[in-house]
């Protein structure tokens, strides 16, 4: 079980990125195709965000009890905790390989 301090600051940073996402994906277009003042601005305007708007910051957990390692993003779950929870069944769908 990951640090529930750990855990509340990565979700906090969700809210943040996605506070500021709109206005990220339009100041990256400036710089990608503005003119050079344009771009100059909005690379100043986007170094003013807050560093935790950038989508980078936010750790893939998982989302029983936190553990940031061995995510499986297709399940939100890390591989242990992806191990057991098909061992007893409780992933429809999945099924032991055996060739």
């Amino acid at each position: 079980m990951a640090k529930k301090s750990k855990i509340a600051a990565n979700e906090r940073r969700k809210v943040v990125v996605q506070r500021y996402a709109a206005r990220r994906a339009e100041l990256k277009e400036l710089i990608r195709t503005g003119t050079s003042q344009e771009r100059a601005d909005a690379a100043r305007e986007l170094a003013r965000q807050p560093r935790d708007a950038s989508a980078t910051r936010v750790r893939n957990r998982d989302s029983v009890d936190g553990r940031p390692r061995g995510h499986l993003t297709k399940f939100g779950l890390s591989r242990v905790r992806f191990r057991e929870m098909a061992h007893r069944g409780e992933l429809p769908g999945i099924t032991k390989a055996s060739w």
